[in-house]
């Protein structure tokens, strides 16, 4: 892939990381665990486990944000550095987003066919949290389409050059 071409990318991804990191901490900032009404202590620890991996996600996309400008200011253009940054954005911001670590929770495959969201919980969220997800799960699923390539590409390369 050309220089412009993964440039673009990273700058792209640079403004979809900007803009869902401000929506998260919004959301994280304005929410506390008694806001959510919940109805027993195992959704309330549940919602506590939903609220941790926003957290989680918000760090993991403010590192790599920060990673992206860095990439983007230095001249000559490091291709290299910036496909590797791509393919750990993918890793670290967009699975994780639609299937976190500790199964916050999942994302269903069909919905995709269905048009609708593809994000389920496990235990009953609040409106809140429901609201938020749908929120930001068109961009992340479009910038998923875009860095799939780097999944496989990135992987190719290290194989490789061993």
């Amino acid at each position: 892939m050309g220089n412009t071409l993964v440039k673009t990318q990273l700058m792209d991804v640079k403004d979809f990381l900007s803009k869902s990191i401000l929506t998260l901490e919004d959301f994280l900032n304005e929410t506390t665990i008694s806001d959510l009404s919940l109805e027993n202590d195992k959704e309330h620890s549940y919602n506590k486990l939903i609220l941790s991996n926003l957290r989680k996600l918000v760090v993991y996309s403010s590192e790599c944000l920060e990673t992206c400008a860095v990439i983007l200011q230095n001249e000559p253009f490091q291709k290299a550095a910036a496909e590797k940054t791509l393919y750990k954005i993918y890793h670290q911001c967009i699975e994780e987003f639609f299937s976190p670590k500790n199964d916050a929770w999942f994302e269903d495959s069909r919905s995709a066919y269905t048009g609708r969201n593809s994000i389920k919980f496990y235990r009953n969220v609040s409106e809140g949290v429901v609201q938020l997800i749908k929120s930001l799960e068109g961009d992340f699923q479009r910038i998923r389409e875009e860095l799939e390539y780097y999944e496989t590409d990135y992987r190719t390369k290290m194989i490789q050059s061993k």
